[in-house]
């Protein structure tokens, strides 16, 4: 090892310590006075004592470490260091037969001195170190956090380094026997809902919330409440993320529209899923939309043979790669460029795959944009696009194609809105029984069309819309004064169309194979019913 300038300080200090430890050794041991006669072995076995000690610290890794960031794995080194020493010095003396008295009580106290003097030495030189890095960095602001339990643990603890810009006033949780106790130094203060007066007492203008598990009334009812009193609330991310490592729980972030939906996500028939979606290959036409790249990642979870991601937009299947690269390392995926309308491409990637599965989700759905003057490029996308990829997978021998429609197909008023719908019908047209004299030997494909409404945060969604209106300080237009909205989030919506594939995969078990099946805020018809 290279002794740069540095760590030859440290290993100087070292050695200081070990000659410091082993006479203080000597001076404990008589009640801090050596005797005459046991001064001249006090040092003479310094000789063999502190070279050996030099070389064990060494051994352990003791002078890669650096004090700026000592912490718990520099402690167990210099642990297990000390360790060693403390049966080594022993056995070097009566080895070399030095003549020396040695008091065992001597031996017993070395150790323990060099734990306390070099392990405290390099905490002292860190706790300074921050010190000095806190007094440099900007003014730090005071924040409440919602909630005393692990997470809030967690949090405090990330807070508390010394590059962090919050400072934590205090804790606030409903459970009343936490009240007054203190979490990392920091107190519990009172309840949840005296918020606004804890928040006036400490000048405090933002508010965490750690709390994971608090549901989305809860969670709706309490950014209002704070938006009331004039409070910034900030949250910290879902424990998945933070267990998976994609992010720490210092990765504060606002309020997103996801935490306002009112009720609890929806949950998948995961059994379910993992049979029909595991070990099989799996293709998603528009795999790079808000709707299709959810599709992608909700799959994976089931851990298909491949997943096949089909894309028009190079650089949104570029971004999805990358994810699945970070996130998924172990799924095999495959990144086909090409438009749904393009016959021979479908054909080759359709050939070469082979899917059991497709989930169709390429699609124009922005609806005034579709209305003006790409009325012609909406109908042949969704439409001829829908057509081309459906009558393909039935040449191949596709098990089942998912289609994702929406709503506005009901009655349709708008050219979006009457394009899915006819792709709906084309799908429809292509089912089995419709040809079973001319592929009566053939097997058949399932088609299923999947409705749904207002996905939060989607592609060509109003709240988007909305919520740049409101930065720009308003209006907000509306269709209508008295309108209602229902919502889903993207993971709720991706997480309906496959829930809607297995639907029909039970359906074809009951019932006739490649009936059409929708899902969504649509009375006329329920998925999966007879």
């Amino acid at each position: 090892m290279r002794l740069s300038g540095r760590i030859s300080l440290v290993v100087l200090h070292d050695l200081l310590v070990a000659m410091l430890a082993w006479l203080c050794g000597y001076w404990l041991r008589f009640n801090l006075t050596i005797p005459a006669e046991y001064v001249p072995a006090a040092w003479s076995t310094l000789l063999w004592v502190v070279p050996l000690e030099t070389v064990v610290f060494a051994r352990f890794g003791l002078y890669r470490g650096m004090w700026r960031f000592a912490s718990l794995p520099d402690l167990k080194r210099i642990l297990k260091a000390v360790a060693v020493v403390a049966a080594g010095v022993p056995l070097v003396l009566i080895l070399f037969r030095v003549q020396a008295v040695v008091p065992r009580t001597v031996l017993i106290l070395n150790p323990l001195l060099l734990l306390i003097l070099m392990g405290g030495s390099r905490f002292v030189y860190r706790a300074w170190k921050d010190q000095r890095v806190a007094g440099l960095l900007v003014e730090t602001r005071p924040v409440l956090v919602l909630g005393a339990g692990s997470a809030a643990d967690l949090l405090l603890r990330e807070l508390a380094r010394p590059d962090s810009k919050y400072r934590v006033a205090g804790l606030l949780d409903d459970d009343h026997g936490k009240h007054g106790r203190l979490i990392q130094d920091v107190a519990v203060l009172g309840a949840t809902g005296e918020v606004g007066d804890w928040a006036r007492r400490m000048g405090v203008a933002d508010i965490i919330l750690a709390i994971p598990s608090l549901d989305h009334a809860e969670r709706k009812a309490l950014l209002e409440r704070c938006a009331h009193l004039g409070l910034n609330l900030l949250t910290i991310p879902s424990m998945d993320d933070i267990m998976t490592g994609r992010v720490t729980v210092s990765s504060l972030r606002r309020i997103e529209l996801d935490d306002l939906l009112g009720r609890d996500p929806v949950r998948l028939d995961s059994e379910g899923l993992h049979e029909c979606l595991g070990g099989r290959v799996v293709m998603v036409t528009g795999a790079g939309g808000s709707i299709g790249s959810e599709l992608c990642r909700q799959i994976a979870h089931f851990k298909p043979s491949r997943l096949l991601l089909f894309e028009q937009n190079e650089f949104a299947l570029y971004q999805l790669e990358q994810e699945f690269a970070r996130q998924y390392p172990k799924q095999l995926i495959a990144c086909l460029i090409g438009d749904v309308k393009d016959v021979a491409r479908l054909r080759e990637v359709l050939a070469q795959h082979r899917p059991a599965q497709i989930y169709h989700a390429a699609a124009y759905k922005h609806v005034p944009l579709m209305e003006r003057d790409n009325t012609l490029q909406a109908l042949k996308n969704n439409v001829l696009g829908t057509l081309t990829v459906a009558r393909i997978a039935r040449e191949v021998g596709v098990g089942k194609f998912v289609m994702v429609s929406t709503d506005k197909a009901v009655n349709p008023t708008n050219v979006m809105g009457a394009s899915k719908l006819l792709a709906e019908m084309v799908c429809q047209s292509l089912r089995p029984h419709a040809y079973q004299e001319r592929f009566i030997d053939t097997p058949g494909t399932q088609f299923i069309s999947v409705r749904f409404g207002n996905v939060l945060g989607s592609s060509g969604s109003v709240i988007p819309k909305f919520q740049q209106q409101i930065e720009t300080g308003g209006p907000v237009t509306v269709t209508h004064p008295d309108i209602t909205r229902y919502f889903m989030s993207i993971p709720e919506a991706a997480q309906l169309v496959m829930q809607a594939g297995l639907m029909g995969h039970i359906r074809a078990r009951h019932g006739r194979a490649g009936e059409d099946c929708r899902a969504g805020p649509v009375d006329d018809q329920t998925c999966g019913q007879e």
